[in-house]
């Protein structure tokens, strides 16, 4: 059975293995911080991977030291959805009866997730060990500023930095007030214009990724697929047009692959989201409404409620226009979404844990009755 623990100790002293100049792996960004995770798996033999791609059907593929990209085994069924490997981790690979298998999972630096349509209340990984989180926009169709302060709030809560990208810049006369638009739902988030097809943007957006884990994240449409032909310098995507009359795009890309960019750095391109439920995102929704939480750290009463309180700063602040009421009320949204799912996923792992107890009591006395049916 393959062992899916995702965290290890870190090693120290002459134990760390120094990641060498002419490796693969620094190009896929190993350095002394993953060689330190990495040092008690060294020591057992294990071989340092970095998964670049995950198949459906159950099989991943990492690139190791060598640069050989070889498909390891899926974790093991039932097990926790947000451990189970995902493309941007770091594995210890070992040799097992059907080859290479992963050992197990690097601890994560960041991991993008969101909550699933699983009644269950579970989280899926997107990307992990990410350092830049592009939110990719196309201007081609109408800014929806709700679903860009969605996508802002999972980004701050992965650990990542945030970054919006706004793509198709050649097809609006001036993208400088959708710009401003984006800029004004992502307090402390920089926006980049960019066009693939006339080049703008595109050389300060490689500077932004140079030495760096990106990953592209959007809806079907939005371009994310071209901006990595765009930045690998080849065609490692496949492109659709989108279409006329909303700008919507087919799923051209099926998995989330890691490709290495040309001057340094990698870049996780992935399917287009049609949902993005948050996921353990309330300090990600405090950041991405950071503008909103000042204003009710503002308030008279500590404990107000922003109804009918005297000294409301956010009640005046709705008055005089300076908190827009389509903010305050997608705030107030996500904040009631990460209440509910956290209560769910509450209630879930206390019927687990009851279903659990019940089943040890229930061994309990079964081995009891074997006991005083061999002394009777």
């Amino acid at each position: 059975m393959t062992d899916t623990t995702t965290s290890a100790g870190s090693g120290s002293g002459s134990d760390t293995p120094a990641p060498e100049a002419g490796s693969a792996l620094v190009r896929y960004g190993w350095d002394e911080a993953t060689a330190r995770a990495f040092a008690p798996f060294d020591r057992d033999g294990c071989v340092p991977g970095r998964i670049v791609r995950v198949d459906r059907g159950g099989r991943c593929v990492a690139v190791t030291a060598d640069g050989t990209l070889r498909a390891e085994s899926h974790p093991v069924a039932g097990a926790d959805p947000t451990a189970m490997p995902c493309t941007g981790d770091w594995a210890a690979l070992v040799e097992g009866p059907t080859g290479p298998q992963v050992r197990a999972l690097l601890p994560r630096r960041s991991a993008f997730l969101r909550s699933t349509s699983s009644k269950r209340s579970d989280g899926q990984v997107l990307a992990a060990n990410v350092d830049v989180a592009a939110i990719v926009v196309s201007l081609a169709v109408e800014l929806d500023l709700g679903r860009l302060e969605r996508f802002v709030s999972l980004a701050w809560s992965s650990g990542a930095e945030p970054l919006l990208v706004l793509t198709k810049a050649d097809v609006v006369p001036e993208p400088g007030p959708l710009s401003a638009d984006a800029a004004s739902v992502a307090p402390g988030v920089d926006v980049l214009t960019v066009s693939s097809v006339t080049g703008a943007g595109i050389e300060e957006l490689a500077r932004r990724l140079h030495g760096r884990t990106g990953v592209l994240l959007g809806l079907s449409g939005a371009g994310k697929s071209t901006l990595v032909n765009t930045l690998t310098g080849r065609q490692v995507s496949a492109v659709q047009a989108a279409r006329d009359r909303d700008g919507k795009g087919r799923h051209t890309t099926t998995h989330r692959e890691l490709f290495p960019l040309p001057e340094g750095g990698v870049l996780i391109d992935t399917p287009g989201l049609r949902g993005v439920g948050l996921w353990e995102a309330d300090a990600g929704v405090q950041q991405a409404f950071s503008d909103v939480e000042e204003l009710a750290a503002a308030c008279r009463f500590p404990d107000c409620g922003h109804r009918t309180e005297p000294g409301c700063a956010v009640r005046a602040a709705l008055a005089d226009g300076t908190l827009p009421h389509r903010r305050w009320d997608s705030y107030l949204k996500l904040r009631r979404e990460n209440e509910r799912l956290a209560a769910r996923t509450d209630a879930r792992l206390r019927a687990e844990r009851k279903k659990m107890f019940k089943q040890r009591d229930a061994f309990g006395r079964h081995q009891a009755e074997r006991k005083r049916g061999r002394h009777a």
